[in-house]
């Protein structure tokens, strides 16, 4: 059974879903990623499907620099929890998201933030932004690396230029180009 099953009814099987076939293939799951599964199957499908696009979005920023931090881990299981997973669950999600996204994750990014668009309101889409900074920023800095992810997500999530700009600018302190400049830490004298 594959996470992304839960956005909108994917085939479990990578050839069928059109996924290409990585040497860590979907089909050698954990038994821990099929409890997780499970346990999303017993929410409702509309909560479900909603709550693992949010997770498989936020794994998507927070690996936007090709590493999952421990502070990212921590505040994408707070978002979860703030939708309404249980810690346990919240646990289980993200840690779920995180695998699915190191192993598919080019394959899947659009498909699953596209998914996610259809099923969710124009405010949930702002909500799951705001929360892919909060997971960026989690370390206080915000790469490069991470903005472009970051506007890759807003534009897939047909989240308006100005609206994208009003949450980038609620981050404007942790973006590394901004940070450090017109102070020096080396004394000329």
């Amino acid at each position: 059974m594959s996470f992304l099953r839960f956005l909108g009814g994917r085939p479990a099987d990578p050839a069928v879903a059109g996924v290409v076939d990585r040497p860590s293939s979907l089909a050698d799951e954990t038994e821990a990623i099929r409890h997780i599964v499970t346990r999303l199957d017993s929410l409702p499908p509309e909560q479900a499907r909603l709550l693992a696009g949010m997770a498989y979005i936020l794994a998507r920023a927070a690996y936007a620099d090709l590493d999952i931090s421990e502070a990212e881990t921590t505040a994408m299981e707070k978002e979860l929890d703030a939708m309404g997973l249980d810690s346990s669950q919240a646990v289980l999600v993200v840690e779920m998201a995180k695998l699915q996204e190191k192993t598919t994750g080019d394959t899947s990014d659009y498909l699953a933030t596209r998914e996610f668009r259809n099923v969710s309101t124009a405010e949930q889409r702002l909500s799951v932004l705001r929360a892919c900074y909060r997971i960026c920023c989690a370390d206080e800095s915000l790469s490069g690396s991470e903005s472009a992810t970051l506007n890759e997500i807003a534009s897939e999530l047909e989240i308006s230029r100005e609206d994208a700009a009003t949450v980038r600018a609620e981050f404007a302190e942790w973006i590394s180009a901004r940070r450090g400049f017109g102070t020096s830490s080396v004394s000329l004298s």
